[in-house]
């Protein structure tokens, strides 16, 4: 009876607490006794009945662990909402996570829905056994440990120190790239894919993908890696191993750390036990990293290749079609009948009427927007390249290529969005969210 009215005193709680408002019995069992009162421990909050120390103790102890129960209460409520995203239906939540929402409130407080998202659906991939080891924090250890580190690091410089720096007798296949492109985004009848097959089978063979990756490696080449925003670096450098990682920052395609690389690869895992062990997956990464577009697969660098042309085209500030090849004008086309495309012409021509705003942002993306798209495709090409997944057929490799393009599009119209849809307060607005729509 003490437990319980002490506990209805508590706000924040909802998530653990019965339909009366006290707090539920897997609370006590899994929660509040080993973790919050621990009569072994205490034995003043021990025993059906308390004395008036013991009552003290136990109003102490709860009152005092508030706020990392208001924590658990939220954390709970974030990994019930990500068990629906994906679709968990085994096993009771109260008996799986009650003991780590709380573990999870202690060393992270109250979560932040968009922040750490990640952190509760990597948690339920572990719990529910989809993770088969292949978790962040086994990444982590692996990578840190500081004699594997060093020899890990010695890979790395063996691996970068082998690359192919020079080329010979490289010739200019942007004509080629562009004839497979256009027939790519025709339409595609039978003789039209027969001649788009013979154009993709001829580049494999001389491996065009591999030669354009090479030359990216060269601070002579134009545009090089840097201007295709690939890089923050007049030339590509050798990844470091890196042990923390945030898709919110993570850094360019080829600044970022093994640790970023594989991250990125156990998030987007929905069932990591398919995958190779975590020093498989370091050893691949750092043999991938040392590569030409740090990719290992052909028909993958071809794409890759083929997307810095199609990408160089893409100007949707501009009305103008002239010089455009059939694919860009496709890609341009859908572009430019954007909505928010116009506002972002404005702002081209007047930047001060936003300066540093969300709006001027997307702006610049368009005045460069090779570059959010490399950007995009590269981490496409990755995960296929992760999961030996080539581009064999010309079909997969357009839509793959086109995809992209569409994609960078909507993140583009949701950022608009979200920023006509919010006042100088932060507050939603009816009347500009009907515009952003």
């Amino acid at each position: 009876m003490v437990l319980d009215e002490v506990w209805r005193a508590l706000d924040g709680v909802a998530a653990l607490s019965g339909a009366q408002g006290g707090p539920l019995r897997r609370t006590v069992k899994l929660i509040l006794d080993p973790l919050v009162l621990r009569p072994v421990q205490n034995p003043l909050c021990a025993g059906p009945i308390l004395t008036a120390e013991g009552v003290t103790e136990v109003t102490a102890r709860l009152h005092a662990a508030r706020p990392v129960l208001r924590a658990t209460a939220e954390w709970f409520t974030l990994l019930k909402q990500v068990r629906r995203t994906l679709r968990i239906t085994e096993g009771n939540p109260q008996d799986l996570y009650f003991q780590r929402c709380f573990e999870l409130a202690t060393a992270h407080g109250v979560p932040d829905r968009l922040r750490d998202n990640q952190i509760a659906e990597s948690t339920l991939l572990e719990l529910h056994g989809f993770t088969a080891g292949r978790t962040t924090r086994a990444l982590r250890e692996y990578l840190t440990e500081p004699a594997r580190a060093a020899e890990l690091l010695g890979s790395i410089r063996v691996g970068w120190g082998r690359r192919p720096l020079r080329e010979i007798e490289f010739r200019d296949r942007t004509a080629e790239f562009n004839a497979l492109l256009d027939v790519c985004a025709a339409t595609r009848g039978r003789s039209v894919r027969a001649e788009g097959d013979l154009v993709h089978g001829e580049l494999l063979a001389d491996r065009a993908g591999t030669h354009s990756g090479i030359r990216l490696w060269s601070a002579e080449t134009e545009p090089g890696a840097e201007y295709l925003g690939l890089t923050e670096h007049p030339v590509p450098q050798p990844p470091p191993l890196g042990s923390t990682a945030s898709t919110a920052t993570l850094a360019r395609p080829f600044d970022r750390s093994i640790y970023e690389r594989v991250f990125t690869v156990l998030q987007a895992a929905l069932d990591r036990a398919d995958l190779p062990t975590v020093p498989d997956l370091v050893g691949a990464e750092i043999a991938r990293s040392c590569a030409p577009w740090a990719l290992l697969d052909e028909s993958l660098r071809l794409a890759a290749a083929a997307g810095v042309v199609l990408a160089l085209g893409l100007r949707p500030l501009e009305n103008d079609s002239t010089g455009e090849s059939v694919a860009q004008q496709v890609v341009n086309g859908r572009w430019r009948r954007e909505a928010y495309v116009l506002q972002a012409r404005r702002l081209a021509v007047r930047p001060e009427d936003e300066p540093g705003g969300p709006l001027a942002v997307v702006a610049a993306d368009l005045r460069m927007p090779w570059r959010p798209y490399l950007r995009r495709l590269w981490v496409r090409l990755h995960g296929r390249d992760v999961r030996e997944l080539s581009l064999s057929d010309i079909g997969e490799f357009w839509d793959v290529l086109d995809g992209v393009a569409r994609s960078v599009m909507l993140d583009h119209r949701m950022r608009v969005k979200q920023a006509l849809s919010a006042n100088p307060s932060g507050e939603q607005s009816d009347s500009t969210e009907s515009r952003a729509s």
